[in-house]
């Protein structure tokens, strides 16, 4: 099975690959990734994911995987030859598809035109370059260790030697009006390949920038800037052929991350590493699994019992159905209300739907699909917990 065959309804399996640790921790995230001031023995995390790949191979029996996904993190920290034997063990325990996604995500910050010719010798044919501005005084803000300068050679870098290119942006920062949004971001389209990844900026618990926000010393767009802020990002990605297909993600037709729509459309996935998701299917349903996110724990785990798993949870159908939903509501193509049904055992509540509908934030694609309109993914959240409730 090729990954042009790949649909709502044969969303894939993927494989994903978590690798904890970066050079620093930016202040706005709450990803699980973790600063390390001594070298990682990397041949001892290979070892751990090798054997953690046979555990999960044994809980998945056979299976064609479709996309491979190293994130993080800072996998662009990796060695390449940790890469080659991770993807070595995986190919060992499953069927890799010839033409498989293989993503790296990398950051302008530590790339070596070595290296990445190392991750492609390696079977690496995708890389996410995590850029999130085109400003070096925003960069600095945003605790990064890149200038506009390195980011943009990386891009120049990763083009030349990767078949496949996507980047992130964080837009909606402090201060950021329509006008520079939209210069940066013609910029951004004029140096992108076939997709990019642009993120509204997020306050998250814990994180520094939390507790900026909370004192007041971080102040963040509105809602309604916020608002024009996407609206205006809608517009000049669409009129530059890479309209959205997700709410954050934008591609040239036909080159949406194919990893990323295995997750959006509620297929199977291998989740590995400290703090690593997966949801893998079986007779009556989903099994949800949770790794320890300490990477030292999850560690010591795999070398004592084979798996780094800290939970480990059959999903009932009624979550498997809110996933679904919550899930495909991201998409622009929506989810499918016959599979929907087939797992709740029930219809969507009409009367929630027409209220939607009516209010112009939900859309019927012919009767098998339902979708959220452009203005219903500015309120995606609230849409969902109406729809779901």
């Amino acid at each position: 099975m090729g990954g042009a065959t790949l649909s709502y309804l044969d969303p894939g399996f993927g494989i994903y690959v978590h690798w904890p640790f970066c050079a620093a921790k930016c202040p706005y995230c709450d990803f699980n990734s973790h600063v390390r001031h001594n070298p990682v023995d990397q041949p001892r995390y290979v070892a751990a994911f090798q054997r953690e790949i046979q555990q999960m191979r044994a809980k998945t029996g056979p299976r064609s995987v479709t996309s491979i996904f190293f994130g993080g993190g800072t996998p662009s920290l990796m060695e390449p030859q940790t890469v080659d034997e991770i993807l070595s063990a995986i190919g060992r325990a499953w069927d890799v598809d010839v033409d498989a996604e293989i993503t790296l995500e990398a950051n302008p910050s530590s790339v070596e035109a070595d290296r990445f010719r190392g991750y492609r010798a390696a079977g690496v044919n995708r890389v996410s370059l995590g850029v999130q501005a085109l400003n070096d005084d925003d960069l600095k803000f945003l605790g990064r260790l890149h200038s506009v300068a390195d980011a943009l050679s990386a891009i120049e870098l990763a083009r030349a030697i990767f078949p496949r290119l996507s980047f992130d942006l964080i837009y909606a920062r402090p201060g950021q009006s329509v006008g520079a949004w939209e210069k940066e971001l013609d910029q951004a389209i004029g140096h992108a390949a076939d997709h990019l990844s642009l993120y509204q900026l997020t306050i998250e618990q814990g994180t520094p920038f939390y507790g900026l926000y909370k004192s007041g010393r971080l102040k963040v767009p509105d809602g309604d800037h916020c608002a024009d802020l996407y609206d205006a990002t809608q517009a000049l990605t669409a009129a530059s052929g890479l309209p959205a297909y997700e709410v954050s993600n934008h591609a040239v037709p036909g080159a949406e991350s194919r990893h990323n729509l295995t997750y959006w459309r509620y297929g199977d996935y291998v989740g590995l590493g400290a703090g690593a998701h997966g949801r893998l299917s079986h007779s009556g349903g989903k099994t949800g699994t949770v790794n320890r996110r300490l990477p030292e724990h999850w560690l010591e785990q795999v070398e004592s019992l084979g798996h780094g798993m800290e939970s480990e949870e059959r999903l009932d159908t009624e979550a498997q159905a809110d996933e679904l939903m919550l899930m495909g509501l991201r998409l622009r193509e929506g989810f499918d209300l016959s599979r929907w049904r087939d797992l709740s055992g029930r219809s969507v509540d009409p009367d929630k739907e027409s209220f939607l509908v009516s209010h112009g934030l939900l859309e019927r694609l012919g009767n098998s699909r339902l979708r959220c309109t452009p203005a219903g993914m500015l309120v995606l959240d609230a849409v969902v917990a109406d729809l779901a409730a």
